[in-house]
């Protein structure tokens, strides 16, 4: 991965939002972007990119994210959605705790390139793939303090595949929060810097 530029920045966080979005859909059954779904769950499996637009396949990969980010961080009358904000805070602590853990980074890469053996046979999106997935966050990140607490409609919570899609969402969030630490990306810097990474986000989505 070459490069910390406020362009790759805002990519790495509308990755992150666009997969805490997708898990608040799954969490209380509204319908979501099965494109932006599938750009979330495929950004876990490329590992190696030489690119943060790589990873999630293009700028199109993430263009709902970009879309939550200016929302989220731009200065307006639209106000950010707290239980969003909630989950990013908890998250940017959890992947702090995960960085100095050589042996949960260890099984998350083992995990992942089992994944990428599976696809030789099923879609990202197949509930095999998404449980994998899943075991692979409840045997890392889920063991770390504060867990992520997710809310939504009890009865699709209790439901296994339910559970399974938020897991590997959370997932996919969490390898985005790694990323856009890779690309320099700081809490003190996303504080003083919002409206430069909006200002950022915005231009990406108008092709810029």
């Amino acid at each position: 991965m070459t490069g910390k530029t406020e362009r790759e920045r805002a990519l790495a966080f509308a990755g992150i939002l666009q997969a805490l979005q997708l898990v608040q859909s799954t969490a209380y059954g509204k319908p979501y972007d099965v494109g932006a779904f599938q750009a979330s769950l495929s950004s876990l499996l490329t590992i190696d990119a030489a690119s943060v637009e790589e990873v999630y396949g293009g700028v199109d990969g993430v263009r709902n994210g970009l879309r939550a980010l200016q929302a989220q961080l731009a200065a307006g009358r639209q106000k950010p959605d707290a239980e969003l904000s909630r989950y990013v805070v908890t998250l940017l602590h959890l992947e702090r705790k995960l960085s100095k853990r050589s042996d949960l980074l260890d099984s998350l890469r083992d995990g992942i390139e089992r994944v990428q053996g599976q696809l030789e046979h099923f879609d990202i999106a197949h509930p095999n793939v998404q449980a994998n997935l899943a075991d692979i966050y409840s045997n890392t990140i889920s063991t770390l303090q504060p867990r992520i607490m997710v809310k939504g409609e009890p009865d699709r919570l209790a439901d296994p595949a339910v559970a399974n899609q938020i897991r590997a969402l959370l997932l996919a969030a969490m390898r985005s929060a790694v990323l856009w630490r890779q690309c320099g990306g700081t809490r003190l810097g996303l504080v003083f810097g919002r409206h430069k990474l909006a200002q950022a986000a915005a231009a990406l989505a108008q092709g810029k």
